[in-house]
């Protein structure tokens, strides 16, 4: 019998990606570019300079160079894994959907758009996309008593929170790592992003409630009615709502924190003055935000009633979650450690320069939203993508005309749309395997919304383009 294809690991890909850019580094002409005083490409002074071609010493050393050249931005991520590890802990966030949950039984389809927002507020703030499966038994029960289907509970859950995702505005490991490596402000482009939030949203809640109200109208129409009465037997008879917590005073006082975190955050990164709104701006970057979140970790713990042991405990477990994702920043920035030791970032710079050059401002963006969905199936890591092509794509944007942040809205649109579907994702596959939905007929269900969001998301980025 033969062996499956299994897709290698973001490690092993970025990896590989190095070494065949260190070959390159021996073909490709080397050149530099003139840059201003904001590091930013200065059109027409490229020209070619003394090769300089990395080899098996320059390879191995690419991701340590890497890592310590990308250690704010991996630190923050830790540390935000700490953050989250202690919220969870608390269950504040788990009792407070399930609380929303039990408060809307008989009224199981305002739950569509409610827990649809609020797992989109999840998606777009933090990048809510692991924490989502321990829903699926909870949920899924309940919309099957009501006389929906179990499609319809996998859509409010991997929807809501995928296109928060989507339209991340906040998302650290999206736009955060993305526009760090693109030298913006993570502040910069958060109105487009909303917009994109809010109008593929509302098109999911939409779509999602349309199916439902047709599901229970007549469950033949469902597309899993093979499964139907199969289904009630095996979910309805393990919905326990006791395995949440309960949502208790302490723990809707360590949801305020919570959301105010976010919220002081976002106001802490927008450059007021550049947009001509009369409030100070705060500026604050990666080192400032890593010790927001710290600190706010410390508090909640201490509001939680968690000892000094288990505060500690939850902070370092959670960062541990995320310790992957970090190594795989000095991992992805190893790549452009050995493109500029080779002199090679700014001869492709050059290359984009030359065939942009006849591309209108939107021509360029939906391009490059295009570009990325390929992109996003070859490197699934958010978070690798983002450090392994900012350097690149970003200054592209320069030369076409474009806002840096433009490209990083088209990065983290493409790389959202793409894992509502991807089979590689364990989010996408846990979930459906939990709800007992196969990948086809999933792919049955979403590939018309896919197709749609992806319109709404091509039609804001042009207005973007165009502003």
């Amino acid at each position: 019998m033969k062996k499956k294809f299994k897709m290698p690991s973001a490690f092993t890909i970025l990896f590989a990606i190095i070494i065949v850019v260190a070959v390159l580094t021996h073909i490709i002409p080397a050149g530099n570019y003139e840059y201003t005083a904001e590091e930013t490409p200065i059109p027409g002074t490229y020209h070619t300079v003394d090769p300089t071609p990395q080899g098996i010493p320059e390879v191995i050393m690419s991701p340590i160079n890497g890592f310590q050249g990308a250690i704010d931005v991996a630190l923050f991520v830790i540390i935000i894994g700490g953050f989250l590890g202690v919220v969870m802990k608390t269950g504040a966030i788990d009792a407070g959907i399930a609380r929303v949950v039990h408060n809307l039984k008989g009224r199981e389809r305002f739950m569509i758009p409610i827990l649809m927002i609020l797992f989109g507020l999840g998606g777009t703030s933090y990048g809510m996309a692991e924490e989502t499966i321990a829903f699926y038994p909870l949920i899924i029960p309940v919309f099957i008593a009501a006389g929906y289907d179990s499609i319809t509970a996998v859509a409010v859950i991997m929807l809501g929170a995928g296109v928060g995702v989507l339209g991340s505005t906040v998302n650290p490991f999206a736009t955060g790592i993305a526009s760090g490596f693109a030298n913006v402000s993570l502040g910069q482009g958060i109105g487009l992003r909303f917009l994109i939030l809010v109008a593929c949203e509302a098109v999911a809640i939409i779509y999602v409630m349309k199916y439902a109200k047709k599901v229970k109208k007549d469950p033949s129409k469902s597309i899993v009615y093979d499964q139907f009465e199969d289904n009630k037997k095996h979910f309805l008879a393990q919905e326990d709502e006791n395995d949440f917590p309960e949502l208790t005073g302490k723990r809707k006082g360590i949801l305020a924190l919570f959301s105010a975190t976010f919220i002081f955050m976002i106001y802490s990164v927008i450059p007021f003055e550049d947009i001509g709104v009369s409030l100070p701006s705060l500026g604050w970057w990666f080192g400032e935000l890593a010790a927001l979140f710290m600190v706010s970790s410390i508090i909640i713990g201490l509001v939680g009633g968690m000892k000094e042991e288990e505060l500690v405990g939850s902070f370092v477990e959670g960062a541990r979650d995320l310790l992957g994702v970090a190594l795989i920043i000095g991992l992805s920035r190893g790549i452009t450690v050995v493109m500029n030791a080779g002199n090679m970032t700014d001869t492709v710079l050059s290359l984009g320069e030359h065939t942009l050059s006849g591309l209108s401002s939107v021509a360029f963006t939906i391009l490059t939203y295009l570009f990325y969905i390929p992109m996003s199936f070859l490197i699934p890591s958010t978070s690798g993508l983002a450090t392994l092509s900012m350097p690149i794509m970003a200054p592209l944007g320069d030369f076409a005309g474009i806002s840096r942040d433009i490209v990083i809205t088209a990065y983290q649109s493409a790389s959202g749309i793409v894992n509502l579907l991807t089979p590689t994702s364990a989010v996408v596959m846990g979930g459906l395997a939990i709800a007992r939905v196969s990948y086809d007929k999933w792919l049955k269900f979403a590939w018309k919304l896919v197709a749609i969001l992806m319109v709404v998301v091509m039609i804001a980025l042009g207005l973007g383009a165009m502003i």
